[in-house]
């Protein structure tokens, strides 16, 4: 029976500290995006080239069946035949 209280000791933390509003590792989140998204940005003119572009590649598979549907009109509605 203790065994089962101790596992539900944490659950149960989590879950109240929810209900009052306050979301655990918010702020370590915002902290590393802000420290992330810091690293990240344009410098000008750096001297660096830009990354080669992607190859193409050709569509198989259900890609090719999703290309075909999505270029292929609706069809006709019934009674509307010319």
């Amino acid at each position: 029976m203790t065994e089962i209280l101790l596992a539900l000791v944490p659950l149960l933390l989590l879950l109240g500290s929810l209900l009052l509003g306050h979301y655990p590792g918010c702020e370590t989140i915002v902290r590393w995006a802000k420290r992330i998204g810091a690293g990240r940005g344009f410098h000008g003119d750096s001297g660096q080239s830009r990354p080669p572009a992607p190859i193409p590649h050709a569509v198989s598979g259900g890609l090719l069946i999703a290309f075909g549907l999505a270029q292929r009109p609706p069809p006709l509605a019934p009674g509307s035949a010319k």
